[in-house]
């Protein structure tokens, strides 16, 4: 793909993926750190609609750190006319793969359980 196009182009091509991606990445570390700035700022739970603002700025840390990592994991698997990488193969379903999935879930299931009891007990 690379003998189509000129050398400069492939590098112009490549240095604006680049420009892309660390604004991206700018912008998101940056969303993050206002983030964690407001929940630290917030104060007290206790006050009338910080509960609702903690779980908003949580929630929107959390979903900035996805991208980012969407991102990264998107710049390295398909870099615009280069390498590609391509992951392997997910192996067969097996008896021990459901149980450590059934594990999982209910691991999950309990800590929600005690997670919702503790919080009816701090309300």
């Amino acid at each position: 793909m690379s003998s189509a196009l000129g050398e400069a182009e492939l590098l112009r091509i490549q240095d604006r993926a680049l420009s892309l991606y660390y604004a991206a990445m700018i912008l998101m570390l940056l969303g993050i750190g206002v983030l964690g700035l407001y929940c630290y700022r917030l104060g007290p739970l206790t006050s009338p609609g910080a509960e609702q603002s903690f779980g908003f700025a949580v929630s929107l840390m959390f979903l900035m750190g996805a991208l980012v990592i969407h991102l990264v994991d998107r710049t390295y698997r398909v870099w615009p006319l280069g390498r590609r990488f391509r992951p392997t193969a997910p192996g067969p379903v097996t008896d021990r793969a459901w149980s450590v999935a059934l594990a999982v879930l209910i691991l999950v299931i309990a800590g929600g359980a005690i997670a919702w009891i503790l919080g009816g007990l701090l309300a």
